[in-house]
């Protein structure tokens, strides 16, 4: 072997690194995004940025865009329902006090 040949398998080492660490810190920066912007589901986001990596990117711009988004108030059909049974709850306990 030369030192041209040395020299070109110390660089494509160093690529190979440098590409296995990118495709790491890829699939750790959404759940650290996440975290930073105090997102609820951040534990969610982190799981798929790193099965994204695992899947080689299928779901890593999904977690990338997840860690973005800022989820929606608690105004929907479950959240009112959820809503009315605490209120029926605090009014049988109510009457159980009364008795």
């Amino acid at each position: 072997m030369t030192g041209i040949d040395i020299f070109a398998l110390i660089i494509l080492l160093v690529l190979l690194v440098t590409a296995v660490a990118v495709w790491l810190i890829l699939g750790m920066y959404p759940g650290k995004i996440a975290r930073e912007r105090n997102h609820p589901q951040a534990e969610a986001i982190a799981v798929c940025g790193w099965w994204g990596v695992i899947t080689f990117g299928l779901l890593l711009p999904i977690a990338w865009i997840w860690a973005y988004t800022k989820p929606a108030a608690d105004s929907g059909p479950r959240a009112e329902a959820s809503d009315t049974g605490s209120a029926a709850r605090g009014a049988r306990d109510d009457e159980g006090a009364n008795s």
